[in-house]
């Protein structure tokens, strides 16, 4: 997947029971980076269909919150990036189906990271991040829940595994890191197999050349990009956080090769969106 070239607008979820500072912190600077618009929404659920009891005052009340925190939270982009043009949008349906409908037209949707364990995230009424993940059909930046500052030289790391997700996050990350002009981390994680025909040693060379010859033309299309490229051994997901502990972000494809067809995001993103302190962006393949 390839960025268009006309100017999409950055989508920023906003909670309003929760702190969603951050990640609009991080989508004004990105919009300003860009040159994109900024398009803050709330979405509100629909009234429950019951005979029994009254919905009506709960969704009023929703939406009032809705509309405040909008309100709020426009005036806080405008003094965080004054010169990004920033609208809001306040929806009717459940969030994530609102959110993930307006992914065609958006750059990316930047969402706030609420920290749930796995079992909250399934069950959690609330939780948007794994369901617009899932179907969003532009990548999706999850923002922690402290601001990444680092001392080191600015880097971004992009996970390879070879998978047509993982080139789509290449592809990405490539072209983020020119926008910043940043280095970019390459970086593979195998895991030895418990049983193989072939020498542990001929597989990880194997695995090197894999990342090596990925790589290869996106570094010719972005010289300006230093590009350094690493095969590391053991869990992808540690590895890949741990790697990513002072990046920018981490991007990733919405699923590796290692997953089934009926998967809609892959365990190491599963893995990351809990792990990672740095933003994680999944990327998926238009």
């Amino acid at each position: 997947m390839t960025r268009t070239t006309d100017r999409r607008d950055i989508v920023v979820g906003i909670d309003p029971v929760r702190n969603w500072h951050l990640a609009l912190a991080w989508a004004a600077d990105e919009a300003h980076l860009r040159g994109a618009a900024l398009r803050l929404m709330v979405a509100v659920p629909p009234t429950h269909d019951t005979q029994h009891v009254d919905d009506t005052p709960r969704h009023v009340a929703q939406r009032q919150a809705g509309s405040e925190a909008l309100r709020t939270a426009l005036t806080w982009a405008h003094a965080r990036q004054p010169g990004v043009t920033a609208t809001s949008s306040l929806l009717d349906g459940l969030p994530a189906a609102a959110l993930a409908a307006v992914s065609d037209e958006a750059d990316i949707i930047v969402l706030g990271s609420r920290h749930l364990s796995r079992t909250e995230e399934f069950l959690s009424a609330g939780s948007l991040v794994v369901p617009i993940t899932a179907k969003a059909r532009c990548p999706v930046a999850v923002v922690g829940d402290a601001e990444h500052l680092t001392q080191e030289t600015p880097y971004l790391v992009v996970g390879v595994d070879g998978s047509e997700f993982s080139r789509a996050a290449l592809a990405w990350a490539f072209e983020e890191a020119d926008l910043r002009r940043c280095a970019l981390r390459a970086i593979a994680v195998w895991q030895p197999p418990v049983f193989s025909l072939h020498s542990g040693d001929t597989l990880f060379h194997a695995e090197r050349r894999l990342l090596s010859e990925t790589t290869a033309g996106w570094a010719e299309k972005y010289p300006d990009v230093r590009l350094t490229h690493e095969v590391l051994i053991g869990s992808p997901v540690e590895n890949l956080a741990d790697a990513a502990e002072h990046a920018l972000a981490v991007v990733v494809g919405r699923r590796g090769r290692g997953g089934y067809s009926g998967m809609h995001v892959g365990s190491v993103v599963h893995g990351l969106l809990h792990r990672a302190h740095c933003p994680v962006i999944t990327v998926p393949v238009r």
